[in-house]
């Protein structure tokens, strides 16, 4: 498994297993200015926690009781 690096502040957050992280893939489709590319990127919590503070409406939240 390879190392994954936070876009936002570049750091190296180890292998799936080591460090938690937000990983996002976006297939655009039509009637977009990026019609059929896929973006990617992954979010250190720290970065993700900066990102989600300058948002106008809050993520919703809702307790797990169980991991997968």
């Amino acid at each position: 498994m390879e190392e994954r690096i936070c876009n936002c502040c570049g750091r190296t957050l180890g292998k799936r297993t080591e460090e938690d992280a937000l990983e996002v893939v976006k297939e655009w489709g039509y009637f977009s200015k990026k019609d059929l590319e896929r973006h990617s990127f992954v979010l250190c919590e720290a970065c993700y926690d900066r990102l989600i503070g300058t948002f106008a409406l809050p993520v919703r939240k809702t307790e797990v009781t169980e991991a997968l």
